[in-house]
C-alpha cells in the first residue's frame, strides 16, 4: 500500500469507527507502519481539509467529524476518473491546488471498491499539461478574486511593455486557446482588461474590498461556445 492509498484508507477506517475513533497505535498496527507515520498522515489530511479531530491523553486518538464529512459517494469509476483527468489536464488553471485537495476528499469518500476501480482507470489516462504557470502571483490573484479585494499587478504585455503597481479589481478567469486569463477592471485605464496569467510578474492583494461589477456589462456577452465550469 502506497502513501496515497493509505491516506484514503485512514479516512475510510475513521469513518467506519464512528465517534469512538481510532488511536494512532491502533492505526499504526492496522496499516503496519510506525505511529509517527500515522501522525504525519493525519496531519497531511487535516491540512488538506479533512475534518479529523484529535484528542490527547490516555485513550485519545482520531475521529472523523461525521457532521461535515461526506458519506460514501455513488460516483462511477468513469466519473471519478473524468474528474481526475480534467484536473490533471488543467494543472495550471485557477484554484488548481484546491481542486486537487477536493479530488482527494471525493476519492476518500467513495467506497474502497469504487475508489480502487476509479484509481485503476485513472492510471490509464495520460495527460501532458501545458506549461505550468503556477506561481505565487497566480495564487495571490486567486485569493483576491475569491475575497473580492483589489490586487496590484506588475504585468508584461504582448509587445514586451512593462507596467508596474497596476491596481485592478479581479472579476473572472477565462481560458482561450489553451491560455488562462484574468478578466479585471483596471483602475488605471478605467475599463475592463484581459491579463494573461503567465505574463503577470508580480501580484499583491490589498485589504481594499470592492463592489463586483456586472461581468457582461464590462466585457460583453461571452462567445456562444464558451460556458462556465459550473452552471445551475
Amino acid at each position: 500500500m502506497n502513501r496515497t492509498e493509505r491516506l484514503y484508507a485512514i479516512v475510510e477506517e475513521l469513518r467506519a469507527a464512528g465517534p469512538r475513533g481510532r488511536t494512532a497505535d491502533w492505526l499504526a498496527g492496522h496499516f503496519e507502519v510506525a505511529s509517527r507515520t500515522i501522525k504525519r498522515d493525519v496531519s497531511a489530511l487535516q491540512q488538506g481539509g479533512t475534518p479529523i479531530w484529535a484528542t490527547g491523553g490516555p485513550g485519545g486518538g482520531y475521529a472523523l467529524d461525521a457532521t461535515i464529512a461526506l458519506p460514501p459517494l455513488t460516483f462511477t469509476a468513469g466519473e471519478a476518473a473524468a474528474i481526475a483527468a480534467a484536473l490533471g489536464a488543467s494543472a495550471e488553471g485557477p484554484f488548481a491546488p484546491d481542486a486537487r485537495s477536493a479530488l482527494t476528499k471525493v476519492l476518500g469518500a467513495m467506497t474502497a471498491e469504487g475508489r480502487a476501480e476509479a484509481t485503476d482507470l485513472a492510471e490509464r489516462i495520460w495527460v501532458r499539461p501545458a506549461k505550468d504557470v503556477r506561481s505565487s502571483q497566480v495564487r495571490a490573484v486567486e485569493e483576491a478574486l475569491r475575497d473580492r479585494l483589489v490586487v496590484v499587478l506588475d504585468y508584461v504585455d504582448a509587445s514586451g511593455h512593462h507596467s508596474e503597481k497596476r491596481p485592478v479589481e479581479p472579476m473572472a478567469f477565462a481560458q482561450l486557446g489553451g491560455r488562462w486569463y484574468l478578466l479585471a477592471w483596471c483602475r488605471r485605464r478605467r475599463a475592463g482588461r484581459w491579463f494573461r496569467l503567465d505574463r503577470i510578474t508580480g501580484a499583491w492583494p490589498t485589504r481594499e474590498p470592492f463592489e463586483l461589477r456586472d461581468l457582461v456589462a464590462v466585457f460583453g456577452e461571452p462567445p456562444e461556445d464558451a460556458y462556465p465550469v459550473v452552471s445551475g
